[in-house]
């Protein structure tokens, strides 16, 4: 929906489907319910997620104009999608394989140019859209400094493939479609420093040289279809797990004219490790039960002299929690946002807050997504019906929205 800080959603990748059939049926279940809970006299916007398969089904002519006749009845419109989970993402393990294939690998490129095409055929007239992808690859895959240097040029040689793509689809249709990487821990690209690093590293120097080739134009409008096409998305589950210093970030990307394309609005799981050593065994026990085989939950912990420690997975901090250096832990989860704690744990709710602040004050992206999708991995104490729990997530950010106007 339309807010006064931006389009509001939240990400389908909720909801489980991986075929297109099965995830249409999804969203006629649920959406209608939602948008009449959520804003029954607005249009309703759509964060979809698309798996490979689903999108390749999708693009068909006859599909595609059955659910743009769906989304106009229902008044609903889409205008961010989730490019980043190309296969499964739901009944099956993910983990890792959350970032395959790669931007190191051709498929990549045409899943994402598909997602393009398809989200210029629903996007509204006047409206930009955005599409979140992979922090480029999983860090672990490059193991020595050559390899993590030959996964920057081929990612960054792939990406701008699509870039080349939205030139084009903007010439087209007029419509402007930008790619939101997400770093998140562990990605080749995992923090706010690192992303802009490869922008000026790699991004401008490789895309000036292509697109200065590809369409015979200046160094000045290469860089400036560069800047418009490729931006950030700002996960805060993704940035709160790194400690990052929120409003200084968006500082610096502002001052060295770096779009962000979407905040993703999540919450993940944190603990402080400072009491004795039953306070400290009641914690690690805590995050013990929130230990489960399909998702990635990577986990940053703070020592007593501020360094970082970085664990691939919850079982692998699990194993160190004796460790009496650390006394802080952040665990990638995607919590509630309506939840504040978790018994001993906490959400990182006060960064959620922050950023919302921020926007508020001085908006600095149009789409705003909620992307909690852990729903059916969580204790099942914290499980709730569905519709209930996205429409208490979208009510909980608009009011905090309105919270920050005052």
């Amino acid at each position: 929906m339309k807010t006064a800080q931006g389009h509001l959603t939240y990400c389908t990748n909720i909801h489980a489907g991986e075929s297109w059939g099965d995830h249409f049926a999804a969203l006629k279940q649920h959406l209608p319910e939602i948008k009449k809970a959520v804003c029954p006299d607005k249009s309703f916007g759509v964060g979809l997620r698309l798996s490979n398969v689903a999108s390749i089904e999708l693009e068909k002519e006859e599909k595609l104009e059955e659910f743009q006749g769906w989304l106009q009845v229902h008044d609903c419109y889409v205008f961010t999608m989730n490019g980043f989970p190309y296969g499964g993402f739901h009944h099956e393990v993910v983990k890792d394989g959350v970032h395959a294939p790669d931007w190191t690998t051709g498929d990549r490129v045409v899943y994402t140019i598909r997602l393009a095409r398809i989200l210029a055929a629903l996007l509204p007239q006047g409206m930009e859209g955005g599409i979140s992808t992979s922090p480029l690859s999983y860090r672990h895959w490059h193991p020595t400094d050559a390899e993590k240097q030959l996964a920057f040029e081929r990612a960054t040689d792939n990406l701008l493939e699509v870039v080349k793509s939205l030139v084009q689809l903007k010439e087209q249709t007029g419509k402007v479609i930008h790619i939101d990487l997400e770093p998140e821990p562990d990605g080749l690209l995992e923090c706010g420093a690192e992303f802009l690093e490869w922008y000026w590293q790699y991004l401008l120097p490789r895309g000036g040289c292509f697109l200065m080739e590809q369409f015979r134009c200046s160094k000045t409008e290469a860089e400036r279809m560069l800047r418009e096409h490729v931006q950030l998305c700002y996960d805060i589950c993704h940035f709160a797990i790194e400690y990052e210093n929120h409003e200084a970030i968006v500082q610096q990307l502002q001052q060295q004219g770096i779009r962000i394309g979407k905040i993703q609005i999540s919450a993940a799981l944190k603990a402080a490790l400072n009491g004795d050593a039953q306070e400290r065994a009641a914690v690690i026990d805590a995050f013990r039960q929130f230990n489960e085989p399909v998702y990635l939950h990577q986990l940053v912990a703070r020592t007593k002299d501020g360094a970082l420690k970085r664990y691939a997975d919850l079982p692998d901090a699990l194993k160190e929690a004796g460790d009496s250096s650390v006394c802080e832990w952040r665990a990638h989860y995607h919590v509630p946002l309506f939840v504040e704690g978790f018994g001993v744990l906490k959400a990182t709710r006060a960064d959620i807050e922050e950023v919302l602040g921020l926007q508020q004050r001085k908006p600095f992206t149009a789409h705003l997504e909620i992307e909690t999708y852990t729903w059916e991995v969580l204790p099942e104490e914290l499980k709730l019906p569905l519709q209930q729990s996205i429409s208490r997530e979208l009510d909980w950010v608009l009011q905090t929205l309105n919270r920050s106007n005052h």
